[in-house]
């Protein structure tokens, strides 16, 4: 699929209907990621977001298993890319993001998706790539993805 066949379902909300399915949307997501992007994940509880994260790690060769970071606040896997998966839903205000030290850990090629973003206010930058998951069913998905301006 060409990046702007890519580019243009995930801009019309791209339908999953399965793990499998959003796994699928993570890895061509995977493909038209710049290097070194910010992807903040918007959705719900359970709306697929580490599903995504998933095929995210697997497009770029990252060894399993891909699991939530709630506990850790932030894993990092390393493949073709470095990918690290925040967990920003109990951080308890957006300054606790700087005492996490992420931006030390970030090496080139990277990826930092981030899970619940709006905890961190206005700490996201502009070239911010923002990922929306919709659940209009209970078993369907519908990601929508927000370039930067």
């Amino acid at each position: 699929m060409s990046r702007e066949t890519i580019l243009a379902r995930f801009a019309v909300g791209w339908a999953t209907n399965s793990p499998v399915e959003t796994e699928a949307a993570g890895a061509a997501l995977a493909t038209v990621l710049p290097l070194d992007t910010i992807l903040a994940l918007h959705g719900d509880l359970g709306a697929g977001k580490t599903t995504l994260v998933r095929g995210l790690a697997q497009a770029w060769d990252a060894p399993g298993p891909i699991t939530s970071p709630t506990f850790n606040y932030f894993l990092i896997y390393r493949g073709r890319r470095q990918l690290v998966h925040l967990d920003a839903y109990r951080l308890a205000r957006p300054e606790d993001y700087d005492s996490l030290l992420i931006d030390e850990f970030l090496e080139s090629p990277w990826c930092l998706a981030i899970e619940w973003p709006e905890n961190l206010g206005d700490r996201l930058p502009a070239n911010t790539w923002h990922l929306f998951f919709a659940s209009p069913e209970e078993s369907r998905r519908v990601l929508t993805l927000q370039l930067p301006t």
